[in-house]
């Protein structure tokens, strides 16, 4: 296998920590990358000895089987979460959390990333997903993206090839990890960047139930209509079963009260899925991914 430190090799590491919703069991092998090389080692060796692998970020938008994961997870270790400032571009790793990425931005009194400064993702997972929030959108921002693709090696792909959607880009497609990407922003005032930065936080704390543990909007908004909305008005509202809760604050979240499983979730989103169809005959998506073992 790769050259990888000792210490950043953990066996049978339970997973719940390294993700928002604080639920899942133990990796085979956890495994802290910190070069581009010992990215593509890893999972060349990996594809050729026929293990599965899996690529965490920051957890955000990630449910874990309780049982975890037969396999060997990867995770981006600090030198991928660097940020640097180009004029009025910014270029980041894809392990830096879009927080500080949009503290960065604003610090040098750099528009455009205002909506992201709350989103609880890292870079990589938020222009995997397009991540938006607040009328904006990782897509509005990003110039470039370097990606590493198994087989196909290191590659840039531009906006228009990364194909943005809703909550949706081509890597998803590829299979692709994001490692870098280069964001295009707008010179600004300091001042009017964090006022709205710190309205648009005020606001989520507000509507959001950000006390639990969760991963976001667990669904996708379907076309002509707001999941939570939906949910909502099926009733479920406040809807549990076992410690995993639709939540009271925002129907489109499902939070962990404490000591949630990830059987509690999946069939809380069963349930939901099954009632607010017959209720109203909207099909909801996940937009969580749901890792497995294998």
């Amino acid at each position: 296998m790769a050259e990888v430190k000792p210490e950043r090799y953990r066996y049978d590491e339970p997973l719940a920590g390294y993700t928002s919703f604080r639920i899942g069991g133990p990796a085979d092998l956890l495994v802290e990358v910190n070069t581009r090389a010992e990215l593509a080692n890893l999972i060349s060796y990996c594809e050729r000895a026929g293990i599965p692998w899996f690529f965490l970020g920051r957890g955000s938008n990630v449910l874990v089987d309780d049982a975890g994961f037969r396999g060997v997870v990867l995770r981006f270790g600090p030198d991928f979460a660097r940020i640097k400032v180009e004029g009025t571009c910014l270029r980041a790793g894809a392990a830096a959390p879009l927080a500080l990425v949009a503290e960065a931005a604003a610090r040098h009194s750099l528009s455009g990333l205002e909506f992201a400064s709350g989103i609880p993702g890292s870079l990589g997972g938020g222009i995997y997903m397009n991540a938006g929030s607040y009328g904006g959108e990782m897509k509005d921002v990003v110039i470039s993206a370097e990606v590493y693709r198994p087989r196909t090696g290191f590659t840039i792909l531009s906006r228009e090839e990364l194909k943005f959607g809703y909550r949706s880009s081509v890597l998803q497609e590829l299979g692709g990890i994001l490692v870098e990407a280069l964001l295009q922003l707008t010179p600004g005032d300091e001042a009017v960047i964090r006022n709205r930065m710190k309205e648009l936080n005020a606001q989520r704390r507000a509507k959001q139930p950000l006390e639990y543990p969760s991963a976001g909007s667990v669904f996708k908004r379907p076309e002509g209509a707001f999941a939570g909305k939906l949910i909502e008005e099926a009733g479920l509202k406040g809807y549990r079963i076992g410690q995993a809760q639709v939540s009271p604050k925002h129907a489109g979240f499902i939070v962990n009260l404490g000591g949630a499983t990830a059987r509690d979730v999946l069939a809380l989103i069963k349930e939901v899925q099954t009632v607010v169809f017959e209720r109203t005959g909207y099909r909801l998506e996940p937009e969580i991914r749901i890792l497995c073992r294998e």
